[in-house]
């Protein structure tokens, strides 16, 4: 089936809370990772797959798995004995080959390949992929590409009950300067912001779980300060005024692309980056979506 959505960065469709009772293909998957999912609005079992084995940096400032490097996979039931899987794959350079013809010789379509930064050292590349079939050798296909690279594919040992996190952030200040209210995971404030329509893909509603929504990250590098990026999920009408406003708020834009084959309306994903006054940025991330038709709260 050709064009299921596959999107960017991780931030805070990643962040729910762990599945309890996992449905009989869900575990069957979790199993085939390695790793437990949790279940997302809309139906949409999710296992979040951060590149912690990466220590990439980027304008001096070391990136948390969160903030840019979270590898994920999106599982959903279709048809019977039938699932779809969309995910967004990190992959250091040396990856992307052994990763792509692994998926595939195994039927998983790649529907797009791309950088999300710039300068960023190692270099990462974005390889979102669609599938769907049998819930087994999906997982199956997915885990045994993975494999070829450093991905890590097991869970790590239980550490000690912590302190709920926090962050050297006005956090209540960010909500309020962007109309909405974030989450704090992995030493990061993130942000999803759904579109005002329901996005659709191969004719399929695309929930705010498989990425259908405007992802935007904060990384605390102190004094008040904080790096941004994630991206924005535009129609062709919105891509320049949007990118004017950053520019004009001195957010980069580092790149523009489709995520997905066969969508409704046309999405083009703008992604960028910043380091600055972290409640300066929000304010021009606030600016830029103004011009955006999305969900207001």
């Amino acid at each position: 089936m050709k064009g299921f959505v596959v999107f960017g960065l991780a931030g805070i469709l990643g962040m729910a809370s762990p599945v309890q009772a996992a449905e009989p293909w869900e575990q069957t998957v979790s199993t085939a990772i390695g790793k437990t999912g949790t279940e997302m609005p809309g139906g949409v079992y999710r296992i979040g797959l951060p590149r912690s084995d990466l220590k990439v940096t980027l304008d001096g400032v070391m990136l948390k798995p969160a903030l840019a490097l979270g590898s994920w996979l999106a599982f959903v039931g279709h048809g019977q004995n039938q699932v779809m899987v969309m995910g967004d794959l990190v992959l250091t350079d040396t990856e992307v080959n052994p990763v792509m013809a692994k998926l595939i010789a195994g039927g998983i379509e790649i529907t797009a390949l791309h950088n999300h930064l710039l300068r960023n050292t190692p270099h990462t590349m974005y390889m979102h992929i669609a599938g769907h079939g049998d819930p087994a050798q999906l997982a199956k296909t997915v885990h045994d590409a993975l494999a070829l690279s450093g991905t890590p594919l097991s869970v790590a040992p239980a550490a000690n009950p912590a302190a709920p996190e926090t962050l050297d952030l006005d956090t209540a200040a960010l909500d309020r300067l962007l109309g909405h209210k974030g989450k704090i995971g992995g030493g990061v404030y993130a942000f999803g912001i759904p579109r005002a329509e329901t996005p659709r893909d191969g004719g399929m509603a695309l929930p705010p779980a498989m990425g259908a929504a405007i992802a935007i990250n904060f990384q605390p590098t102190g004094r008040g300060k904080a790096a941004i990026t994630g991206d924005f999920v535009l129609t062709a009408a919105e891509v320049n005024p949007v990118l004017k406003t950053l520019r004009e708020n001195g957010i980069e834009v580092t790149a523009l692309h489709n995520h997905m084959l066969d969508d409704e309306p046309r999405l083009f994903f703008m992604h960028f980056w910043a380091n600055d006054d972290a409640q300066k940025l929000a304010r021009g991330l606030a600016a830029a979506l103004g011009h955006v038709a999305i969900t207001r709260q």
